[in-house]
């Protein structure tokens, strides 16, 4: 039972770092109703900016300041340039508009830092930490905790703030929202912003973990089977969906990957998440779409 529970708390906090990724996700489609694609290469750029400026001798937190900076800079060429042409379009032009957007984000990331691997220590140790008999990663509980604080955060902006009403209206009816005066533009470079800073927080946990290389942009393929069991237009669906697929996959490997064979960690999410979409189309928490046809 020990060892059962060392297991499951372990999947747990690793799907934490599912989270930070999918909460991105989460706040660009309640703007706009559309999955940002472009939302792996932003924690990929992020990363490699952050790392890139320690190296060259920055200061730690001068350089996050300056990385936040960036990103938000990213958010309000990204809403001038990309999305304001777009309104109104169908989601699938803002769908392949994000697509585009990631190739772009990864390009000019490879031309400003280059392309080679980089280590980022965030000094937070990875040692295991013995708690009631369970021994649990230092780096693992920090995740948790920052991810925590971050969906407080989140919570409050969107449900106590001027601007998460207007969010809220705006993901319900873009239209109704730009008639009673919300200025969608606005809307969506705060999002987009705000899905920036996610992602820099991601980007230097993920970096910390796998190393700062283009393939952490790939960490949104982890993602998707989060929001398709937490629904992709909950923050909260998102840390449940997380935490779901978290314990899932650490306790397929353990108990199934013997009987199956290994690697059932890396696909085992998928089906989950396929049975969900067979069962509960729209996830645990997300909004059931009803249209007129």
């Amino acid at each position: 039972m020990e060892f059962f529970l060392e297991v499951l708390t372990g999947g747990l906090l690793a799907g934490l770092m599912y989270s930070l990724v999918a909460i991105g996700f989460v706040l660009i489609y309640k703007a706009s109703g559309v999955f940002n694609f472009a939302q792996g290469s932003m924690v990929l750029f992020s990363a490699l900016t952050f790392v890139s400026l320690l190296e060259r001798g920055v200061p730690f937190w001068v350089s996050f300041a300056v990385t936040l900076l960036t990103m938000i800079a990213l958010a309000w060429a990204i809403e001038r340039v990309v999305l304001r042409p777009l309104v109104n379009r169908p989601p699938i032009t803002l769908f392949m508009a994000t697509l585009g957007l990631s190739y772009i984000i990864e390009g000019v990331a490879q031309a400003m830092w280059g392309a080679q691997v980089h280590g980022l220590e965030l000094g937070i140790s990875d040692a295991p930490l013995e708690i009631g008999g369970m021994l649990l990663s230092q780096f693992d509980l920090f995740s948790a905790a920052t991810a925590g604080i971050l969906v407080l955060f989140l919570s409050l902006l969107f449900n106590k703030t001027r601007i998460g009403i207007s969010l809220r209206a705006v993901a319900d009816d873009q239209l109704a929202a730009l008639a009673v005066g919300i200025k969608l533009q606005r809307i969506w470079m705060i999002v987009w912003a705000v899905a920036g800073f996610v992602g820099l927080v991601a980007g230097l946990l993920w970096g910390a973990r796998l190393g700062v290389q283009f393939s952490l942009s790939l960490v949104v393929l982890k993602a998707l089977p989060v929001l398709i069991i937490g629904g992709f237009t909950s923050i909260g669906g998102a840390i449940v969906g997380g935490l779901i697929i978290g314990a899932s996959e650490k306790l397929a490997e353990v108990y199934l990957g013997p009987i199956i064979g290994g690697g059932i960690e890396n696909w085992f999410p998928y089906v989950l998440a396929l049975l969900f979409l067979l069962v509960r189309p729209a996830g645990i928490f997300g909004e059931r779409a009803i249209e007129r046809v």
